[in-house]
Parts: structure tokens; sequence; C-alpha cells
């Protein structure tokens, strides 16, 4: 009898500190994850490609309100929204990824297009906007973006900005406010996909570019070594390259995926720097989901047995 191929799947909906609006909500955000989860992980099961995988899995977390990207997506300081996304395959390193675009359903699956029929590897703004509009591809109003709870923040950061006996600056009051989301997977082909998305930080600085749509920090992907999708303090990522780093511990280190992303994340990264978490998942099927942050939203499934999902440390 010939041996099952494995195929596997991991998703996360953000890195970072706790809240009284993660607890408040903590069974939607399960049922949100365990959703994006099962679809991914459905198209595997099928013979699908992990691209389409990680694709179909963050459009569900983009989709959902309850995370900070496509619908659920932060404010900027002009009370506006701006999306980044990226998505790469482990067979050829070919990826695509957009930036500060506005009014697009979900960017992810314009990353995706900017990926399989552009020569180019990154589109912003309203060039990405453009693009979106010659493919059809799914827009929406400014208002489909605001929900309430991220309009509440953005009020908030902005009482305390105006209220502030020392006028703290914003970057400073936006400092541990962060959320992506993002999905790893290894199809039955033994190809591995990354894909990220997010709406940034609450009150960012207008134009302000994360990590999630740059290729090697919060998202990467080789068959050869693994595939990564990071979330956290984007601009800690943005230093230490971390989903790049990763893959490297383990092609010229011989690290297993669980110890690279270990020695990234708790090791190389100083926690009093700020929130780190990834996920990944190599060609054998290993899974691995490691951050320093109060909590991390994540679920996993594989055809080994493995799956869950969760939101804090296990104990």
């Amino acid at each position: 009898m010939a041996k099952k191929k494995p195929i596997a799947i991991v998703v996360h909906g953000g890195a970072g500190p706790d809240s009284e609006h993660i607890h408040k909500n903590k069974k939607g955000y399960e049922e949100g994850l365990r959703e994006a989860v099962d679809t991914g992980y459905k198209i595997l099961e099928e013979g699908g490609s992990a691209v389409d995988a990680v694709e179909a899995a963050v459009k569900k977390l983009e989709d959902n309100p309850l995370f900070n990207a496509g619908r659920g997506s932060a404010l900027n300081a002009n009370g506006e929204v701006e999306m980044d996304a990226a998505i790469m395959r482990g067979s050829d390193q070919s990826s695509g990824a957009v930036a500060l675009i506005r009014n697009i359903r979900n960017p992810i699956s314009l990353a995706k297009a900017v990926m399989m029929n552009t020569k180019y590897r990154f589109l912003g703004d309203m060039g990405a906007l453009e693009y979106a509009k010659q493919l059809d591809i799914r827009l929406e109003p400014s208002s489909y973006f605001i929900t309430e709870h991220q309009y509440d923040a953005f009020s908030k950061k902005r009482e305390e900005e105006f209220t502030s006996s020392d006028r703290i600056g914003m970057d400073q009051l936006n400092a541990r406010m962060h959320g992506t989301v993002g999905a790893v997977a290894l199809d039955q082909e033994g190809m591995v996909a990354a894909a990220t998305s997010t709406g940034g930080t609450e009150n960012k600085k207008m134009g302000r570019i994360g990590d999630s749509c740059i290729i090697g920090v919060g998202c990467y992907a080789n068959n050869k070594t693994c595939a990564i999708s990071g979330t956290g303090d984007g601009e800690l990522l943005m230093k230490n390259i971390i989903a790049y780093d990763i893959s490297a511990l383990m092609e010229y280190k011989g690290l297993t995926l669980q110890k690279a992303c270990e020695t990234v994340v708790l090791e190389r990264t100083h926690k009093q720097e700020g929130d780190v978490g990834v996920i990944g998942v190599d060609a054998a099927g290993h899974i691995a989901m490691v951050f320093n942050s109060d909590r991390m939203h994540r679920g996993w499934k594989t055809n080994s047995r493995q799956q869950g999902i969760e939101i804090y440390d296990k104990k």
C-alpha cells in the first residue's frame, strides 16, 4: 500500500497583546479560525494546490470583521483603510504583493493575480487598484471596511493623542496595536505556499507599509525548506527579516522547522523590543507555531491527525 502523502495547513489571526475584546469574542475568533482551516484543508484534501489553499483560507479571514485584514482592517490616522498582502509559492519562489490598497474586498486575491498574471512582484496604491478593476476583482465601498470595533479603537487612540499631557506621538501610542492574518500549506505534490494579509496598525501614518507584504519578512516559501507567515510588530519583523531567516537556518544550518522558528522568535528577537509570531510548514508535513506575545490566534490541520484551534499559550 502506497504511503499517504502529507498535506497540512496552518493559519494565524495575529499575535500581540491580550485584550478585553478578544476575551469577549473568543468563540467568534475560534469559529473564524476553524472555518479558514477547514476551507483550506478541503482544497488540499481534494488535490488542490497549496497556493489555492492559502488564498482561500486567508480570504475567509479577510471577510471576517473580527480580524485585522480585509473587512476588519484598522483605520489609519486619516480614518481610512490601507491594506497590504503577499503570497508566495515554494516550487519556484514566485510571489505577488500589494500595498496601500483600498476598496479591494480580498487583497490576497489581488496579490495572487500579480503573481500569476504579471511580470511584476509588487504593485501599490492606485496602480494596484487600477489593475484590480481590469481583472474585475471584487470591490467594496469604503464603509464596508469600517467596523464598529476598529472605529472605536481609532477614536480611542485619537482621544489619547489629543488629551495626553505630554503630547505622546501617535507612533508611540500605536506601538502595541497590530494585527495580521496568514496561512501556510503543503499540498499533495509536495509544494509549500504562504500568504499574509493585514489592515496595518490603528492610527498608523498614511502611507505606512508593514511587514505583511514584504517577501522574506512577513511571507516566504521555498520547497527546500519551509513556508512561513509572520505577525506582530511589523517594524521588528522587518528589522530581523524574520521569514527568510527561518528558511536560511534550515537550509544552511540544518535546523528543523521548529528549532529554526524558536531560534528566530525566542532567541534572536528580544521580547522587550516587541511582539513576534510565526506559523510554518515544511515539505515533510511538519508544522510550527511560535510566538513571544500574550497570544497568537492560530489553527491547524494535517492528514497525520494533528488539528486544533488555540489563541493563548498551552500551559
